[in-house]
């Protein structure tokens, strides 16, 4: 699959993952397309640029909790997209577990539907 559609894919999946997050949890407040957009698109962009370097850095920590360590980066990857985009608010630290887990099962579910129909994302 050509980048660009991997990217406008990635960035669809990012948005339904937040809408769920957003129908789920009272504490997730997103209002507006433009929110949606921003926000999975900072997503996106901290998770493939900014995620990984935390990840090597914070290393020893990840292996000492046990993975726990790796559930905060994600939740700092939520409010950076938090921060950034407008009309996007989650209040409370297990608001921000909630959307991390909702991101996370949403984006496996999007990219195991595109591996089984053949699409490779």
């Amino acid at each position: 699959m050509p980048f660009l559609i991997r990217l406008v894919v990635a960035w669809a999946i990012n948005a339904a993952a937040l809408w769920v997050a957003d129908a789920l949890f009272d504490g997730v407040t997103i209002n507006g397309w433009a929110a949606f957009l921003i926000g999975s698109a900072v997503l996106g962009i901290a998770n493939a640029l900014i995620k990984p370097v935390l990840a090597i850095l914070t290393l020893p920590l990840i292996i000492v909790t046990l993975g726990l360590f790796y559930l905060l980066i994600n939740i700092a990857m939520v409010a950076l997209a938090e921060w950034i985009a407008p009309n996007f608010s989650i209040d409370g630290f297990w608001s921000y577990v909630g959307a991390v887990i909702v991101v996370w099962a949403v984006n496996w579910l999007g990219h195991e539907v595109l591996e089984r129909s053949g699409v490779e994302a």
